[in-house]
């Protein structure tokens, strides 16, 4: 779990963003502290209205990047102008808003909270399936709060969604420490079963699978993957973060899988699915990765394609054995992770441009988004921004078909039909 600081400038929709990051960072466990030098990790909202503000920005950003371990950068300037955070020779890492959660998390497990009890937030419902995990990476500290796995049975947590969908929830979160492995303190694998019966719940409804780790995954790849092509409830999206392309890498971590194993969930799901969001996670910069090792990593990221990636710069996490590890320094860090967002940008942006000009049915009005737009999600979980939405009458909760008319790296623009 990291504290975490964050200071935001600029309008309205800065400080929207930095609510939504806050929410999200306290969804997985980490907590805010007021100060940078409290902190582990600090987050600068920027903004670039006039050049004294950009000026003003740089000089923060560089106080922050010399308080703190780790300096993410997101807002208005960083992505309009993120190379000047480089010419200043500043220790942080532009990112989308939208990106910044997965970032401050350095590959943990989310942390759910103590009581592990479901939450609705407008009309999304979260809940927490099991607490706790079966790994033990060394990189890692949630292990140290959460425990072994420990899995309610199936009925227990088919109640809970069937109370979120008569509470008004349109798309259902399941959440943990590694949703991959529910059921394994039992003797049992039984995700694949969960989902099948949430998915007989009465209601008009979507069901979104969090993070579950390749290994958990890689056992019932098959069961798994025939649940997601027989159910149109369940969002076809898959989050397993392999987070190295190098078994060795892998094995230093502590990983359960290798990449062999990761390479066969994608193809089971390719197999049984056509239109499919593969989301995964790489660490950058862990103290025994070689160049070697990186370019494994590049290689897979453009062999798998998937369509959200997360790439975090390692950071030590006290406790952890890899803390006691010789880290590899500032600049290789830096280097490996802007050369791999920049691919990810790249594969990221062209599975949106490839959707310009299609049809997506039945996408789900999930949240309001800025200056009266909506955010939508396909039956792959990507992500479709309406625009004008108010006099469109859409609202959370609807469902639309949308044609999409234009895209950026991280989302499309559509329009109802």
């Amino acid at each position: 779990m990291a504290r975490y600081h964050i200071e935001t400038y600029g309008c309205t929709s800065n400080r929207g963003e930095s609510r939504e990051i806050e929410r999200r960072l306290r969804d997985a466990g980490h907590y805010r502290v007021e100060g940078p030098e409290e902190a582990d990790v600090a987050i600068l909202n920027t903004c670039t209205v006039v050049e004294k503000t950009e000026r003003n920005m740089l000089r923060r950003a560089e106080e922050l990047a010399d308080e703190t371990a780790d300096l993410f950068i997101t807002g208005c300037m960083a992505l309009a102008q993120g190379p000047e955070f480089d010419r200043a020779g500043i220790d942080g890492e532009v990112l989308h808003w939208d990106e910044v959660p997965e970032a401050v998390t350095n590959g943990e497990c989310p942390t759910t909270t103590p009581d592990a009890e479901p939450v609705l937030d407008g009309v999304v419902g979260i809940l927490p399936i099991a607490r706790g995990c079966t790994s033990n990476c060394s990189y890692c500290i949630t292990k140290h709060a959460t425990g072994k796995i420990d899995s309610p049975p199936v009925e227990e947590n088919v109640q809970k969604a069937r109370a979120l969908v008569h509470a008004g929830a349109k798309e259902i979160r399941i959440t943990g420490q590694d949703t991959g492995v529910y059921g394994w303190d039992t003797g049992e694998r039984k995700l694949h079963e969960l989902l099948e019966r949430i998915c007989e719940i009465d209601g008009d409804f979507r069901v979104r699978v969090g993070m579950a780790n390749p290994k958990g995954v890689h056992g019932i790849r098959e069961e798994l993957a025939r649940v997601f092509a027989e159910n149109e409830k369940l969002y076809d999206f898959l989050h397993a973060p392999v987070q190295s392309g190098s078994d060795d890498v892998l094995g230093d971590m502590r990983r359960q899988h290798q990449v062999a194993e990761y390479l066969e969930v994608v193809d089971t799901f390719d197999a049984h699915l056509d239109y499919w969001t593969l989301s995964t996670d790489f660490i950058v910069g862990f103290p025994t990765e070689t160049d070697e090792d990186h370019r494994k990593s590049m290689e897979l990221l453009r062999e798998t394609r998937p369509e959200k990636v997360n790439v975090t710069r390692f950071s030590k996490r006290p406790g952890t054995d890899a803390a006691k590890l010789k880290g590899l320094g500032g600049t290789i860090k830096k280097e490996r992770s802007r050369e791999m967002s920049e691919l990810k940008r790249e594969i990221v942006g062209e599975a949106y441009a490839e959707m310009v000009g299609d049809v997506r049915e039945n996408c789900l009005v999930v949240e309001e988004g800025v200056a009266d737009s909506v955010k939508c999600r396909d039956s792959a979980y990507r992500q479709i921004i309406v625009q004008n939405a108010g006099e469109r009458g859409l609202e959370p909760g609807d469902f639309v078909d949308l044609e999409v008319t234009a895209h950026e790296t991280m989302y499309a623009f559509g329009e109802p039909i």
